[in-house]
């Protein structure tokens, strides 16, 4: 029984690492693809900055799964799942801020237009 519960423990913790990894993965591509497209709005050459981008991202999340893993389905399926949840997390956190009712009533109300 101890050997049992040992052995589930060692593989919790392990698929909680990949979880992790999963999560950092995510965040490096996600978080370097909201960077790229702020960066691209002023670079000389936007299209040059995006396949650059994308290919290095697209790099190191390839590497990064494939270490993380370590040829497990398992462990690949856990760190899909942190990498997904990262899209959420980064998208939610990039977000720009709502506006207020008062700044929206400013902007579209009888003297909005006038200088």
């Amino acid at each position: 029984m101890t050997d049992a519960m040992t052995m589930a423990w060692a593989t919790a913790a392990t698929l909680s690492w990949c979880l992790v990894g999963g999560l950092a993965l995510g965040t490096v591509f996600y978080g370097g693809l909201w960077w790229t497209v702020r960066k691209a709005v002023t670079h000389p050459r936007p299209a040059l900055l995006f396949l650059v981008s994308f290919v290095l991202r697209t790099a190191v999340s390839l590497v990064g799964f494939f270490v993380v893993a370590d040829g497990r389905w398992d462990r690949m399926v856990v760190c899909l799942g942190g990498f997904i949840a990262a899209r959420f997390i980064v998208t939610r956190l990039t977000r720009p801020p709502e506006a207020s009712p008062r700044t929206v009533a400013l902007k579209e109300g009888p003297l909005a237009s006038q200088p």
